[in-house]
């Protein structure tokens, strides 16, 4: 029997359909009879509907789709019909509205005209909750300037009042800290892009205003227009340290519309080139002898390099061997207190390596995690069971889909847009409604096996999947990279990207808790709703 797995033996998707009949014992003592109410004509409503006097019988309750993600630790996707079937007549519509503007001093200018306050003070008896959120919401610059005085001290320039620095405090005879009165409120602010430039500048995005994290690279494109910093994170969540590729201060992006295709090959060649030069490190090859940012033909000799030494029957195997990528897309914040995504402060990704293995404190050797293990343990069962390669069937699946409602009238295709190397689609099972996937057509696992064409039709993949998702709607997304080990010899796994949308109606809840993931549309509907999205692009030489 195959793992439990959408993806069929025969390279077909797998659906289970829920077609719920049944009957509920009446088990209740009393009844509790009361008027709930009336119509506009008078007529009364009651809840008699609510206390039925015998046994129950539902002849046909929604029809659930059940879909094993094509990953079982990923869990199971159900999809209610009943929802879906009416998206699926505008697929087009599926989509988030867009936030409404806010101005609470702008609602407010009648208040000032009667009785003459001060802005700022009307500010000052705002209950916090209030604050936040209205930090959190505003779309009017001049409010969030008073916003950003509340929350920390500011220098100004004397004469043009423009800001030119923040105060700092010492709290310690060696330690000097910037004079934040309110961190909750400060940190919201910052992550609003309405804050004029001038403020995010100065507030977060100058080098070395967030701390002391080295800048250990630099990637400007000849025109200037596009300057990515890598960051180190030294003490990091991460196990020994990770690096973040940030937008500089002076090409600010706040939305992943606002990011260009150049944009994206800056930020993703900073992760090539540390991935590469520390793999180079640890097999003892000569790395670049200046302090400067590799040329993409040096990154790839690089690349290839590596590939020689790996290849060789002697080579002793690197002590870290995988890669990990993710990218935090969006903040949110509740009024609450309740953090909605992490921090971004301006687009940044992140990057790292992973060990082989981890010790214990008696000594032995533990494999260290990494996700795409998962990917590589399941497609060896998948194999030992159903005798054939799952992402070739995974693909093949992907290309011959049909609906979860087998109606030949909707839409069929998974497909959001492919060319000769990669596929960005709409996974059949979703763990959000409007996830997306990317991954090579090809026999890829890690980036270390991809050559340049194919880094580049994945950067611009990436880049695409979260530019469609924007003009959606989606204001959060978590994306992550599912990556083969570097000195695994196995060909069929394939490096895998999953670009998961936070919705505004859909919060975690006992159900994601036990991998249970609830869709209110049919995959073939979102990538149609992708597709209509993407049609507004402009493209220029196969960019967007």
């Amino acid at each position: 029997m195959c793992p439990r797995t959408c993806v069929g033996k025969d390279g077909r998707f797998v659906v289970g359909i829920h077609a719920p009949e049944f009957e509920v014992k009446n088990l209740r003592d009393n009844d509790h009879f009361a008027s709930l109410g009336a119509l506009e004509d008078g007529t009364a409503i009651d809840n008699q509907v609510n206390f039925p006097s015998g046994d129950l019988f539902e002849p046909k309750a929604d029809r659930i789709y059940e879909i094993p993600n094509a990953f079982p630790f990923r869990g199971t996707t159900y999809i209610n019909s009943a929802w879906a079937d009416a998206k699926a007549k505008d697929p087009g519509a599926i989509a988030i509205g867009p936030a409404t503007s806010c101005s609470f001093l702008g609602n407010m200018k009648p208040f000032f005209s009667q009785r003459g306050a001060d802005k700022a003070q009307l500010l000052d008896y705002l209950p916090r909750p209030l604050l936040l959120a209205l930090a959190d919401s505003s779309t009017d610059p001049e409010e969030l300037v008073l916003l950003a005085k509340k929350s920390c001290c500011i220098l100004h320039d004397p004469d043009t009042q423009d800001p030119i620095g923040i105060g700092y405090k010492k709290i310690k005879p060696e330690k000097i800290v910037p004079d934040i009165y309110d961190h909750e409120l400060f940190e919201v602010l910052v992550n609003n892009r309405f804050l004029p430039d001038a403020y995010k500048n100065t507030l977060v995005l100058k080098p070395g205003v967030q701390g002391n994290n080295e800048i250990t690279g630099e990637y400007r494109s000849k025109d200037g227009a596009t300057h990515v910093f890598e960051y180190l994170r030294r003490n990091s969540y991460i196990p020994w340290g990770h690096f973040a590729s940030n937008m500089a201060n002076d090409a600010i992006r706040y939305r992943a519309k606002d990011l260009s295709q150049e944009d994206m090959t800056g930020i993703r060649h900073l992760y090539y080139q540390r991935a590469f030069t520390r793999l180079a490190a640890q097999l003892d090859i000569p790395g670049p002898e200046k302090r400067k940012c590799l040329t993409p033909d040096e990154l790839e000799d690089l690349r290839v390099s590596i590939l020689d030494k790996l290849s060789g029957t002697k080579t002793s195997l690197p002590a870290f061997d995988c890669s990990l990528w993710g990218w935090n897309y969006g903040f949110g914040y509740a009024q609450s207190g309740h953090r909605l995504h992490a921090s971004h402060q301006m687009i940044h990704q992140q990057n790292a390596m992973i060990p082989k293995s981890v010790s214990t404190a008696g000594g032995e050797e533990l494999p260290s995690f990494a996700c795409g293990d998962l990917i590589q343990e399941f497609i060896t069962q998948y194999k030992e069971a159903c005798g054939h390669d799952f992402f070739t069937n995974y693909l093949d699946a992907i290309n011959h889909n049909t609906r979860c409602d087998r109606n030949t009238d909707g839409e069929q295709s998974l497909i959001v847009k492919e060319d000769e190397h990669s596929i960005l689609f709409v996974p059949k099972a979703p763990v959000s409604e409007l996830e997306l996937q990317l991954m090579p057509k090809k026999s890829v696992g890690n980036i270390l096996e991809a050559d340049p064409r194919m880094r580049a039709s994945i950067d611009l993949g990436i880049l695409l999947a979260l530019k469609i998702l924007d003009t959606m709607g989606v204001q959060m997304v978590t994306s992550i990279e599912f990556s083969k080990r570097f000195d695994i010899p196995e060909q069929d796994q394939r490096l895998l990207y999953s670009f998961i949308p936070r919705l505004p109606y859909a919060p975690d809840t006992f159900s994601e808790a036990q991998l249970r993931f609830i869709c209110g549309a049919y995959p073939e509907d979102v990538a149609s709703a992708c597709r209509t999205a993407m049609a507004n692009f402009s493209f220029k030489g196969g960019q967007p």
